[in-house]
């Protein structure tokens, strides 16, 4: 694995999400349903013509889609890459990927030109400077690359935001780019965009303690800078779910996710 070099550890600021993800490694799949959901309709939007020599997963995650993209690709060479060592050491035993690296989708540790397909789900919502990511993209993918990322943009979790509005005014509720912003830096990154769209998708639950309680056993509770500190007291708890209770649907509670699609393609 010649074209892995080595990278500097996680900045400051990416350690919180880092040591939230890692914690939740052994949790993690068996609430990961919409993530798995989101990440298989990515694959099916991969250009019917790819044939990569050498794909990277970026934010690998539990290696869940490193097995996949091995299955899809099976000649190829896999790059399994996430900021959580946690989550590293989970998928590594499951094989998948020739190498499980630690690093920063906005500092890839690749060399220029070293991948065909770079594969992304449910992962870049957590970078700050998606600008860089892009940057980076373009800069490892081959002539003809794929970029294929799943993120989430505003209106993610609208409904648990606005509940929490009604109770405190505090960001309990994790913060996304817009659709806009997304359109804006794809369009100037200097690849070529197959495809950009974003596709609502809803849960529902019977109870909101059952969706706070994925969110923690995902690692994607709230990781606002600045978020409301302490334990949440019981009148509050009450209040949030007298908010929620105003959502609710024949189907249980939704909880609406605002998933963003990308297909770009490095032209030279």
């Amino acid at each position: 694995m010649t074209d892995v070099v080595g990278s500097d550890s996680a900045l400051p600021d990416k350690r919180r999400v880092a040591a939230s993800f890692s914690r939740a490694a052994t949790s993690y799949d068996a609430v990961a349903e919409l993530q798995r959901a989101v990440g298989n309709t990515l694959i099916e939007r991969l250009p019917d013509d790819l044939e990569p020599n050498r794909w990277l997963d970026l934010g690998c995650g539990t290696g869940y889609f490193s097995r996949r993209l091995a299955q899809c690709f099976p000649q190829a060479e896999g790059v399994a890459l996430d900021i959580a060592e946690g989550m590293l050491r989970h998928a590594a035993p499951q094989g998948g990927a020739g190498a499980f690296v630690a690093g920063d989708a906005e500092s890839l540790p690749l060399r220029e030109g070293s991948v065909d397909l770079i594969f992304s789900s449910l992962a870049l919502q957590w970078c700050e400077d998606f600008p860089a990511v892009l940057r980076e993209a373009r800069r490892v993918l081959r002539p003809g690359g794929i970029f294929a990322f799943s993120s989430l943009c505003a209106g993610t979790l609208q409904e648990l935001r606005d509940s929490w509005q009604a109770v405190d005014g505090f960001a309990h509720v994790n913060r996304f780019r817009t659709l806009d912003t997304y359109q804006h830096l794809c369009a100037d990154s200097g690849l070529a965009q197959l495809e950009l769209s974003v596709q609502p998708r809803v849960l529902h639950f019977a109870e909101l303690r059952q969706l706070t309680h994925e969110l923690k056993a995902l690692g994607a509770h709230n990781l606002n800078p600045g978020r409301p500190g302490g334990l949440t007291g019981p009148a509050r708890i009450r209040a949030l779910i007298a908010a929620y209770e105003q959502f609710r649907t024949p189907f249980g509670l939704p909880a609406t996710y605002q998933v963003v699609y990308g297909v770009l393609r490095k032209e030279s």
